[in-house]
């Protein structure tokens, strides 16, 4: 099964200290907001993500599907 890389972007930025929170997933920023991209290996590793970033409280604005592989920013 193909893994599936996704680009999720959460209103506000987060500090550096969240990058370990989130791995395998690259932090980067754009336009005030963090955005999150990398592979997630199934539906449940992409789920699990999003409710991390729920338990923290944070705003979820998009998630996207992005073909190919995430380097850096997506």
């Amino acid at each position: 099964m193909a893994h599936r890389y996704y680009r999720i972007r959460i209103s506000g930025t987060l500090g550096a200290r969240f990058a370990d929170a989130f791995e395998p997933m690259s932090l980067g920023y754009e336009g005030g907001d963090t955005v999150l991209s990398g592979e997630c290996v199934d539906s449940s590793a992409l789920f699990g993500v999003l409710d991390q970033l729920r338990d923290l409280g944070l705003e979820l604005l998009d998630v996207r599907s992005v073909e190919g592989r995430c380097v850096g920013q997506c």
